[in-house]
């Protein structure tokens, strides 16, 4: 999954599904005991984290799984209509999710770890506007593609 010039994918750089599953399970390990989020995610299928894991590794480069088996952008959407979520369940959800990365052993390299941060910020205030009542998403899209950015991996 490297480009043209052998620059790897976030998500090869990350250590590819694994690491992002380590990831959600730490991240949603705490979740469910959250003050704040526990609430958001109380009915969530035992599922969930493997599934924004998928989604998480195609964002990131990886294989389009989460299209594939779960219908990609539109499905996302429609986990968060209506939702009403606030800007501190985002930060916190934000926080959380950092902490799960630095926990599991994710890249803490300055160039991943703004590529990562990056996306989740985009993300999460997307998802807030979205979960709004009044809120009029665009509702097919493809699932974003982040990359490196301005700033390539440091490859000496």
């Amino acid at each position: 999954m490297a480009d043209d010039n052998g620059i790897p994918s976030l998500y090869e750089w990350a250590g590819g599904s694994a690491a992002f599953e380590r990831l959600c399970e730490a991240f949603y390990r705490q979740v469910r005991v959250d003050d704040v989020l526990a609430p958001v995610f109380a009915h969530m299928d035992a599922e969930h984290p493997r599934f924004v894991a998928m989604w998480l590794g195609e964002v990131f480069g990886g294989p389009a799984a989460y299209t594939e088996q779960r219908g990609g952008y539109p499905h996302m959407l429609r986990k968060h209509l209506g939702r009403a979520l606030t800007e501190p369940q985002r930060r916190r959800w934000l926080s959380l999710i950092v902490d799960a990365a630095d926990e599991v052993g994710l890249p803490d390299d300055p160039e991943f770890r703004a590529a990562f941060v990056g996306y989740l910020e985009w993300g999460t205030r997307l998802a807030v506007a979205n979960s709004q009542p009044d809120a009029r998403p665009v509702t097919e899209a493809p699932v974003p593609k982040w990359g490196w950015g301005v700033a390539p991996p440091y490859m000496p």
